[in-house]
C-alpha cells in the first residue's frame, strides 16, 4: 500500500480551522492532519525514518500519548509522538500555546477595562467556541495581584516630585456579609519637568487624619520627600496629616472645591453680581492683585447678611487657595485637583460594572490594574502635563 506523504504549513492549518464547519467530519479531518504533521516533525527531529539506520539519528521513537487540543471546531484528541530522550515537542502545540496566552491576556484586558467576569466568559465562548466559567476568569485575574503589589510598593527615590496631588475615592466592598464603604487614597506626583505619575494608592476603612498619615508614611518609605506644594480639598483630617507628614510643604486648597463651597452658602436668586466677583477673583495669578481684589469684594459684601458667611469663609481660606502663585510657579494646573478628579472618573467608569467588590483584595486588584494602565500611558506620552513658561 502506498503511503501518502504531504507537508502542510501552519498558516494552512489555521485556514482549515477558520473555514471548516463545526461538525464531526471537520474534527476528524483536522485530527488526521495534525497527527500526520506531528509524525513528520518527529522524523525531522530524529533525522531518521522508521527502522532507518543513520549516523545522523539523535534519538529513537518511543510511542505516543494522547493530548487534547481545543480549536474553533471543537476539542481534538491527538496522538502525540514521543522520543526516548524526551526532548521532542511538536510545533503545533507551541503555536496554540501562544494563542492560549494571547487569549488569557485578552481576558485580563477585558477585565481591567471594566467587563464583568460573566461577560468575559460569554465573549470568549462567542469568539472561540470554548466556554470558560466565571470562577476561571476570577482565578485568572488573581495573576494580577503580584504585578499590582510590586507596582504599589515600587521605589520612588530616583525622581523628585515637588508637587503632590491627593484625593479619596469611595468604593463599596462586601465584608462579613455586609456592604461597607471603603476609602481609596490616591496620590499623583508632578515633576519639575512637568510630567506626571501616579505614585500610589491605598484602600482603607475611612478618610481621617490617621489613614492619611498612614498613606503618606507609605509614600515616604518608598522615597517621596517633602514636596513644595500639596494640592487637595479641605478635609480636616487630610490637612492635619499634610502638616504632620510634610512639615516643610505648603498646602494648596483646591480652588474648584473652595468656590463651590463658597457659592453654596449664598442664595441663588439676586446673587449674580457676587458670584461673578468671586469667580473673577480666582482668575488672578498674581498674589498681590488677588489680595487687593479680595479686599475690595469684602468691603462691598461682608456687611450684607446673606453674604456674611461666604465672605468670612473667603477671608479665612484665601491664602491657602492661592499658595500655587507663591510656590507653584503660578501655573493654573496646580490650583485644583482637576487632574485627580478625571483620574477618579476613569476608575469609577470601570469600577461601576462591579458595583460591589466581593472583598478588599479584588478591589485592590482592579483599581491597581486600572491605575497601572493609566500610569504607563502617562509615562509613554510625549506631552507634558505642565509646560513651564
Amino acid at each position: 500500500m502506498t503511503q501518502i506523504q504531504f507537508t502542510i504549513k501552519n498558516e494552512e492549518i489555521q485556514s482549515l480551522i477558520d473555514t471548516s464547519v463545526t461538525d464531526q467530519t471537520a474534527k476528524l479531518i483536522l485530527t488526521t492532519v495534525f497527527n500526520q504533521l506531528m509524525e513528520e516533525q518527529r522524523t525531522a527531529y530524529l533525522q531518521a525514518g522508521d527502522y532507518e539506520r543513520s549516523d545522523e539519528r539523535v534519538s529513537q521513537r518511543n510511542g505516543y500519548y494522547t493530548r487534547e487540543l481545543t480549536t474553533r471546531v471543537g476539542t481534538l484528541e491527538l496522538k502525540v509522538p514521543r522520543t526516548r530522550d524526551g526532548l521532542f515537542a511538536p510545533a503545533v502545540f507551541e503555536r496554540y500555546q501562544r494563542n492560549e496566552k494571547a487569549l488569557l491576556a485578552s481576558m485580563l484586558e477585558m477585565y481591567v477595562s471594566g467587563v464583568s467576569t460573566r461577560k468575559v466568559s460569554q465573549i470568549v465562548e462567542e469568539l472561540c467556541g470554548r466556554s470558560v466559567s466565571k470562577s476561571f476568569v476570577s482565578s485568572l485575574t488573581n495573576q494580577l495581584d503580584p504585578l499590582v503589589q510590586e507596582w504599589q510598593n515600587r521605589e520612588l527615590k530616583e525622581t523628585s516630585f515637588p508637587y503632590l496631588m491627593v484625593d479619596v475615592l469611595y468604593i463599596k466592598v462586601r465584608e462579613n456579609q455586609r456592604v461597607l464603604a471603603k476609602s481609596c487614597h490616591i496620590a499623583i506626583g508632578i515633576t519639575d519637568k512637568g510630567t506626571r505619575e501616579i505614585l500610589g494608592f491605598m484602600i482603607q476603612n475611612e478618610e481621617s487624619a490617621s489613614t492619611w498619615a498612614h498613606f503618606f508614611e507609605h509614600l515616604k518609605k518608598r522615597g517621596v520627600t517633602s514636596p513644595q506644594l500639596v494640592i487637595s480639598d479641605a478635609h480636616k483630617g487630610l490637612i492635619s496629616a499634610i502638616h504632620q507628614s510634610f512639615t516643610k510643604s505648603s498646602w494648596q486648597r483646591c480652588q474648584v472645591h473652595f468656590i463651590r463651597n463658597l457659592l453654596s452658602t449664598v442664595p441663588k436668586k439676586e446673587s449674580t453680581s457676587f458670584r461673578s466677583s468671586v469667580k473673577a477673583l480666582f482668575k488672578f495669578t498674581d498674589i498681590q492683585l488677588a489680595r487687593a481684589a479680595k479686599q475690595a469684594l469684602l468691603v462691598e459684601y461682608a456687611e450684607k447678611p446673606k453674604y456674611r458667611k461666604a465672605c468670612q469663609a473667603l477671608d479665612e481660606g484665601f491664602e491657602d487657595a492661592f499658595q500655587y502663585t507663591v510656590v507653584g510657579q503660578t501655573h493654573n494646573r496646580l490650583k485644583s485637583t482637576n487632574l485627580l478628579e478625571r483620574l477618579n472618573e476613569e476608575v469609577r467608569r470601570r469600577e461601576k460594572v462591579i458595583r460591589i467588590f466581593p472583598n478588599k483584595e479584588s478591589a485592590n486588584r482592579l483599581i491597581g490594574a486600572v491605575l497601572m494602565d493609566i500610569h504607563e500611558n502617562w509615562l509613554g506620552s510625549t506631552r507634558k502635563y505642565i509646560e513651564w513658561n
